[in-house]
């Protein structure tokens, strides 16, 4: 318990206890002046009284003891269930499905959909029915069909075939001594052949190989590079491999042993050594003495007794090791199809609040462009990508969000970089009247792209900023926006969406009236009339008279 709150327990418990003494006090004396000057009845009321108050007060100290002294009862009802643990791994594999296909469900690709879908069945048939995918991989010239032919015993594709017959992968099924799971074993297409095609039929192979149970890799000499790379890659995801070095029968004893050595020196810790053994799937024709053609019988016992001897010991862990990887694997498909599909509907909201928020601060600049950095992003558009990575948030909650990431934008000085950027870029296309607006609106825009950006990446972290914060999430993503072919698109876009509906609005303005060159400060209430002329005289008429008055 937190010393903050053990204190403030154990000062409720002292306050309750004196509060009960001095009450008991209290009314004991007032019991008595009542019960000696007035009547028994209200003595007894008093009491009564006296009793609720103080079961009141014993179970205020009940309920702070209780908190007092059973802390863990009153938190475990906050602590979440413990997650329970697949027993084996096919459990696993089965729960992982179940979240993959919720996963599927919100995929609006249909295409995509639809396919995750077939493939989610089909780790589903195999998890039922429990049959063990030998996959059987190499070169295309290593002899992989002839492995094939006599682990089978019987020819069941074309022998001696130029590379590139087996175009898709073959599968056979397969019964062997000692194992009571069905086996199936595919011959896959050549790997490193050359051009379009081959490179296709490669990828084919690959496929394959990763949906193996048990890898059958076919050599016919010591590992080239890029032979060793793919069982690297196969090994690292968990593949469980033997080597086949075919057409041993070509070579000297000697030799044969150098080659052996080899491969196991240079597949250390890939291949354990009792793993790579030497067969002859089909022997050339020996002409005898006498002239006749003689067909020796394929060497593959080794390698079978090797098949079968890994199966029955590993057989079942490689089988819900496969599955579990299947459907792992498919969950890492859904989830980008789904991380993508979530994306792309952020980066619409995002563009469309920076444009939102640029018009409305270009019609209406801010009296400071520092003042940018708290509004460049917009609470609603902070719910609004909330709700697209499932996480719901009140518009409050996206207010806290929205000024934190402004402070920060504010406190990197992304803010004045930004205004800066955007100043350069727009000082070819924007008249002077209205270049103070564009550069706070289309600034606006700017922060509100790099805001959104952030959060999008806050949101697909599940809530979480990550090891480094939110200042390095904000810092990584002004960097990305600052490269120049974003900038030159960005500016082009923001000319035509800010500043030329600006210029156009200026243009249309009507123009303010002209005043006077000069015009009057103070005039009178009541001014003054002008004099009227002087009456004109008549030089016809004679003169008046003088008459002594």
């Amino acid at each position: 318990m937190p010393l903050s709150r053990l204190l403030t327990l154990i000062v409720g418990v002292i306050v309750i206890l004196a509060m009960t003494i001095w009450l008991i006090t209290s009314l004991n004396w007032l019991y008595g002046q009542i019960a000696w000057s007035a009547s028994p009845f209200l003595a007894n009321l008093l009491l009564l009284l006296l009793i609720v108050l103080l079961a009141v007060l014993i179970g205020g100290l009940v309920y702070y003891l209780r908190l007092l002294w059973m802390p863990s009862a009153s938190g475990s009802r906050s602590v979440r269930p413990p997650v329970r643990i697949p027993d084996n791994k096919s459990d696993a594999a089965s729960v992982n499905l179940k979240a993959v296909r919720s996963q599927v469900d919100q995929i609006q690709d249909e295409v995509a959909r639809q396919a995750l879908r077939a493939r989610s069945q089909a780790i589903e048939s195999n998890l039922s029915q429990g049959n063990l995918q030998v996959v059987v991989f190499g070169t295309g010239s290593a002899g992989k069909s002839s492995v094939v032919n006599a682990i089978l015993g019987r020819v069941v594709g074309r022998v001696s075939a130029p590379m590139g017959t087996t175009t898709v992968g073959e599968t056979y099924t397969l019964n062997l001594p000692g194992l009571e799971r069905e086996i199936l074993i595919t011959d896959t297409p050549g790997i490193l052949e050359s051009g379009i095609e081959g490179n296709e039929r490669g990828e084919v192979a690959r496929q394959w190989a990763t949906e193996a149970d048990l890898l059958l890799f076919v050599v016919d000499n010591d590992l080239r590079q890029s032979e060793y790379e793919p069982l690297q890659v196969l090994a690292e995801i968990g593949k469980r491999s033997i080597v086949a070095f075919n057409k041993a029968d070509l070579y000297a004893e000697g030799d044969r042993e150098v080659i052996l050595a080899r491969l196991r020196a240079r597949l250390r810790g890939i291949v354990p050594p009792s793993d790579i053994v030497a067969i002859s799937a089909n022997p050339p024709v020996v002409r005898l003495v006498t002239g006749e053609a003689f067909t020796p019988d394929p060497e593959i016992m080794p390698l079978i007794r090797r098949i079968v001897a890994v199966l029955r010991a590993e057989g079942e862990d490689l089988l819900a090791d496969n599955i579990l990887l299947q459907s792992q694997r498919l969950g890492d498909e859904a989830r980008r199809l789904l991380d993508g599909q979530r994306r792309r509907q952020a980066m619409k909201i995002v563009d469309r609040y920076q444009w939102i928020g640029a018009g409305a601060i270009a019609i209406t600049p801010l009296p400071g462009v520092d003042l940018l950095a708290t509004a460049a992003v917009n609470a609603q558009m902070v719910v609004e990508l909330g709700k697209v990575y499932g996480c719901e948030l009140n518009l409050e909650r996206g207010r806290e969000l929205a000024l934190s990431l402004g402070k920060t934008l504010a406190s990197l000085g992304i803010v004045k970089g930004v205004v800066q950027l955007v100043a350069t870029g727009l000082q070819f296309n924007v008249g002077t009247l209205v270049i103070g607006k564009a550069i706070q609106g289309v600034s606006a825009a700017y922060l509100t792209r790099i805001a959104g950006k952030s959060f999008i990446e806050y949101f697909r972290q599940d809530g979480d900023w990550g090891d480094g914060g939110i200042t390095e999430v904000v810092q990584r993503q002004f960097e990305l926006t600052q490269k120049e072919e974003f900038v030159k698109a960005f500016i082009k876009d923001a000319v035509a969406r800010v500043v030329e509906p600006l210029q156009l609005q200026h243009n249309n303005a009507p123009s303010p009236p002209k005043e006077p060159l000069w015009q009057p400060k103070d005039i009178p209430a009541n001014p003054i009339p002008a004099p009227s002329p002087p009456p004109k005289e008549d030089w016809g008429s004679p003169p008046p008279v003088d008459d002594g008055w």
